[in-house]
């Protein structure tokens, strides 16, 4: 089953009444809470889910997201009235790359039935569907039971060894890989052997994803040729979900480095790489 999902489709899920949770996974890096938004205006019946608070444990060691503990992810997903084998779709404003660290999370701890709308929001206000405002009302409680993990996982001890002998994708903007810029994180560059991969390519201009071999053929250009096994990190491990998405799109497997970038540099032993690569 592919990992995405329509607007048309969504559409006729809900007209014609199935059994269907949505998420709004709408989220900032920096700014109000994106609750607001939701609160002026959704698609209709989904409920609202805070990244920060429902998506990642605090920040620290681990990183700026780290992975939430399993109990934790399952009261949260519960509370947003997330029920074991009823279909999920995870929504943002518009490319994916908050709402995939939703149906990561889900798909890694059990729930096999998760898609992202394509194109988010946007795709659906510009399609003309209805949408809904105002306080919403609390969500029926769910019964999701959330398994040990089952997606690949790598961590800080993996990646160099995955970088000389596999293929380490670094999702985040080319001029932070590069070491030119670094707005979130103390320290700049990339972990050493990996390759510039940002995520802002895995869709177009609208903000959504191309077909699946239109996605293989940019990875088969960076590397990925199904011969070797594939890991990617970013900042803090959110918008690296939405390049895993990508990659299963185009039928790849590739592991998540929860911690990423947040992570590796707080050890300064570690080594970091700038320029090209």
């Amino acid at each position: 089953m592919t990992p995405l999902l329509t607007v048309p489709e969504l559409a006729a899920i809900l007209a014609e009444g199935e059994p269907v949770r949505v998420l709004d996974v709408r989220w900032r890096l920096a700014g109000p809470p994106a609750y607001d938004d939701h609160v002026a205006g959704r698609i209709p019946g989904s409920v609202f889910v805070d990244l920060d608070r429902d998506l990642a444990a605090p920040p620290g060691d681990g990183g700026r997201h780290p992975l939430p503990a399993r109990e934790d992810l399952q009261a949260a997903m519960r509370r947003a009235g997330v029920s074991g084998g009823v279909p999920v779709v995870v929504y943002d404003d518009r490319d994916g790359t908050s709402a995939a660290r939703a149906w990561w999370l889900l798909r890694h701890h059990g729930h096999d039935d998760v898609r992202l709308l394509d194109g988010g929001f946007a795709a659906w206000t510009a399609a003309g569907r209805d949408v809904e405002s105002g306080e919403p009302a609390p969500a029926p409680a769910g019964r999701f039971t959330a398994t040990d993990g089952r997606l690949p996982v790598v961590g800080a001890g993996d990646v160099l060894d995955l970088a000389r002998d596999g293929l380490l994708l670094d999702a985040r903007a080319a001029e932070r890989y590069r070491g030119e810029v670094e707005p979130v994180d103390p320290v700049a560059g990339h972990i050493p052997g990996a390759v510039s991969a940002p995520t802002a390519a895995n869709v177009g201009p609208d903000g959504r994803f191309g077909s699946p071999e239109a996605i293989g053929d940019r990875f088969l250009e960076l590397g990925v040729d199904g011969t070797a096994p594939v890991a990617v990190y970013c900042g803090s491990g959110v918008t690296a979900a939405h390049t895993v998405l990508a990659l299963e799109v185009a039928g790849v497997q590739a592991a998540l480095y929860p911690g990423s970038w947040s992570e590796w540099v707080r050890d300064s032993a570690r080594p970091v790489a700038t320029g090209e690569g």
